[in-house]
């Protein structure tokens, strides 16, 4: 069960989640890209494919637990973000103390459909989240419900 449906209050329900957008997997896609590259031009000396292999491989691994345990909801209610497994982080905002909501997209954000997200909220609470999935829909879905 997800951490958004565990902490859902009486009368609140899900109107949008969204995750990070794949795009963190680029750079160690190119890694390992090169190491094919390598492996296959310097067929000769294997080793050296293999190490830019295995180095892209290693490079996979954080973008992966990140897209794996990072969510980002919004209820009726409120805005609930989750992010990291052993060492969480976690932010429940309620919509009304929603102060302002910025999208920042990139050229390549644009064209592949992620950005950065900035929360802000009474009491000074301001949140970036950066490369995440749809982030247009995101902030219609959350002004949606503050409306």
């Amino acid at each position: 069960m997800s951490y958004i449906d565990e902490t859902l209050l009486p009368d609140e329900h899900v109107v949008y989640r969204t995750r990070l957008h794949w795009i963190i997997f680029a750079r160690a896609a190119l890694v390992l890209i090169a190491g094919a590259a390598v492996l296959i031009a310097f067929h000769t000396v294997p080793l050296a494919g293999a190490a830019v292999l295995l180095v892209g491989a290693s490079m996979l691994i954080p973008p992966f637990i990140a897209h794996q345990t990072t969510e980002l909801g919004v209820t009726n209610k409120r805005m609930i973000v989750k992010v990291g497994f052993v060492r969480r982080r976690t932010l429940e905002l309620l919509l009304r103390q929603v102060e302002a909501l910025s999208v920042d997209q990139t050229l390549g954000g644009r064209l592949l459909g992620y950005g950065t997200i900035t929360l802000s909220g009474t009491g000074g609470v301001r949140e970036i989240f950066h490369r995440v999935r749809a982030p247009l829909e995101l902030r219609r879905r959350i002004q949606g419900q503050v409306a």
